[in-house]
């Protein structure tokens, strides 16, 4: 275990913000509720992002960007919308600064509008999209933007929840509305599918309530996993519009009918809490791990020679695998610090995260043999120097799988149907993890089990049996269970 890291057994919450400083992946900012990205960090952010915009390129979508500065007006023209966001708005009032007379700097001139800094995209766009679009011929356009959000949060914590963000927001425009869901399902699709193949994280994924869906939304649809305190994280939401968004800009085209009709809309986008997921959903207590299809080197080397005259031989063999990887589309690293000693490289490799480890000194190098180590669980493996190029991509497949699995056996350990509510308060707070229980409750019945239990309905499943009872709370015939659970 790293010295620095509190165990997950002993506070979870202080592991977690423990190994994001240990492993330099993020830092506090001097702006309240922000944070600094490091360079470790970053790196997981970009491999995200590197995989989801193949995956939105490959389903038709392009990117572009808009402004971070919206109108208050614009926010206005959508009551839910503004209603929903409304105290999480940071405002720009003022343009310049001059000196108050007193050694400090002043607000200088009153903007005619207020401007408030973006925190989602919907209300620019719209307005946008109404110079785009005056057929059905414009449609559908499919638009994704990389970007920072702001929202004011009162309490942050380091990639889960703070003031400002990075995200994807994908901006969709139909001809009908069965296109839009259609959009609004599939791009729920390829998150449910990046999360599971690429981040290594199981997740279960339907519809939110009412009383939990995006402010301006008919449907809100998302994925829900659970971390290894049990806890739900949403992971990627999916927003069916409808029309509310082109109405309130008066977006209208003209249809194939020589009719006009309001433009149908989606939104959908995840953010950097997902590097809080590969966190809490794998990482142990010497440090993160990250999953290799998103690692930037999930391969990192260290020669061990001792003496100049070793040197040479050792770092001859290792670039020749490093160049046989290379030419299988994996990306390595060579640590070949000569100022600090081969333990202190492995404890690092481990903290940071590396897939896999392969070691190559003097004795390796008359042996034929490097020795591999896998993060997940410290295995050591003997493999071939003649064959090691064509063994680590299987051996990183296998990491790959595993943590997979581990987050699967695990949510399926502590998802558990739960039938009276008496039964699940005792679960709730004995922090068991996802309640499956009957529901045909409505809003105020969920705020009355936050309020009781903090517990919220995290997600309506779209896969799952059909099965009869009563809704926990109101008594009433419900033929689907649901998950309540405490999240992050």
């Amino acid at each position: 275990m790293a010295k620095n890291i509190t165990p997950r057994a002993k506070d979870y919450a202080e592991w977690y913000l423990d190994v994001v400083r240990e492993a330099k992946l993020a830092d506090y900012s001097p702006v309240k509720g922000c944070m600094v990205i490091r360079p470790n960090g970053y790196a997981i952010w970009e491999g995200i992002q590197r995989q989801l915009d193949k995956m939105f390129k490959d389903t038709g979508h392009v990117n572009a960007y808009f402004p971070m500065l919206i109108p208050q007006s614009y926010l206005e023209k959508e009551a839910e919308h503004v209603e929903g966001f409304a105290m999480e708005c940071a405002v720009v009032t003022h343009s310049g600064l001059e000196p108050d007379g007193k050694g400090k700097l002043k607000p200088k001139g009153k903007l005619e509008e207020n401007y408030v800094l973006r925190p989602t995209s919907e209300t620019i766009i719209w307005s946008t999209y109404k110079n785009w679009i005056q057929s059905y011929r414009d449609l559908p356009i499919l638009i994704n933007q990389w970007a920072n959000v702001y929202r004011w949060e009162m309490r942050t914590r380091l990639f889960l929840r703070t003031a400002e963000f990075l995200w994807q927001e994908g901006h969709t425009a139909h001809a009908t509305a069965e296109e839009a869901v259609e959009e609004t399902i599939k791009m729920l699709g390829v998150y449910r599918d990046f999360a599971e193949n690429y981040m290594a994280v199981p997740v279960i994924h339907g519809l939110k309530s009412e009383g939990q869906k995006f402010p301006g939304a008919i449907n809100t649809y998302c994925i829900e996993a659970m971390m290894q305190d049990k806890k739900a994280l949403q992971a990627g939401t999916s927003h069916f519009l409808g029309q509310n968004f082109a109405k309130a800009f008066d977006v209208q085209f003209q249809t194939d009918h020589n009719t006009l009709d309001y433009v149908w809309a989606t939104s959908w986008g995840v953010s950097t809490r997902l590097v809080g997921a590969i966190i809490m959903a794998h990482g142990d207590d010497d440090g993160v791990i990250i999953p290799p299809k998103l690692a930037q080197w999930p391969v990192l080397f260290v020669p061990i020679a001792r003496k100049e005259d070793e040197r040479g031989p050792v770092m001859e063999a290792l670039n020749r695998v490093r160049a046989a990887l290379t030419d299988k589309g994996i990306d390595s690293r060579v640590d070949d610090r000569d100022n600090v000693t081969p333990g202190f490289k492995f404890a690092e490799a481990e903290l940071y995260g590396y897939p896999l480890r392969v070691e190559l000194g003097p004795r390796d190098l008359a042996s034929g043999n490097c020795i591999v180590t896998l993060r997940h669980n410290r295995e050591k493996i003997t493999v071939p120097l003649a064959g090691a190029a064509e063994m680590i991509p299987g051996l990183l497949d296998r990491v790959q799988q595993y943590l997979f699995m581990q987050a699967q056996e695990r949510m399926t350990a502590n998802t558990r149907k739960v039938d009276s509510y008496s039964d699940f308060k005792d679960f709730i707070a004995a922090d068991e993890g996802f309640a499956l229980v009957h529901w045909a409750g409505d809003t105020a019945d969920e705020r009355r089990i936050q309020e009781e239990t903090k517990a919220t309905l995290r997600v309506i499943p779209m896969e799952g049996e059909k099965e009869s009872g009563v809704c926990m709370l109101t008594g009433k015939p419900s033929a689907q269970r649901v998950i309540f659970a405490k999240a992050y």
